[in-house]
Formats: structure tokens, C-alpha cells, sequence
């Protein structure tokens, strides 16, 4: 979101995650570190996921849970990867 003279106006989220979520944030943080040299922060990985479902056309409508989010994302990925492997 930009606001006045372009510049990027950001939030804070504040979650609440249980220990085997921060656990995996954890290690996808240190894999990146290890294999490219460059750690990302929960606010990378975060920002990174929001993108994705942004760019795959992701929306709140029929959805009332997690679990019913997660259902949504990976109906969308199988479409989109049916789609690549069409190419």
C-alpha cells in the first residue's frame, strides 16, 4: 500500500502461532540461510505467502477457517500446476 508522495505505508500483524508453526518458520528461515546466504525473517516468509495467494487470484469468499483456507490454496495450486504442466 502506498500512501502520500509514494512511500510504502506498512502494519504490524501480531499472531499467535503454536511451537511446531514457529518451529517451521524456524527451519525455512535457516534453509534459505544456508543455501543462499541470506536468512528470511517471519516477515519475509509471511509477505511471500500473501503474495502468492494475491497473485493466484485468493479470496475470503466461502471461506470460515484455516483449515478452509488451506483447502483454497491447495485447489489453487493444483490448477496451477495442471496449467504449467499444460505449457
Amino acid at each position: 500500500m502506498q500512501g502520500n508522495g509514494g512511500q510504502i505505508v506498512t502494519h504490524r500483524v501480531i499472531t499467535m502461532l503454536g511451537r511446531q508453526e514457529m518451529d517451521y518458520l524456524d527451519k525455512l528461515g535457516k534453509d534459505a540461510l544456508f543455501t543462499t546466504g541470506h536468512k528470511l525473517s517471519y516477515n519475509d516468509i509471511l509477505r511471500g505467502l500473501i503474495d502468492f495467494a494475491m497473485e493466484a487470484g485468493i479470496s475470503g469468499e466461502k471461506i470460515d477457517s484455516a483449515k478452509g483456507f488451506k483447502e483454497k490454496l491447495s485447489r489453487q495450486l493444483s490448477r496451477l500446476e495442471i496449467k504449467k504442466g499444460g505449457n
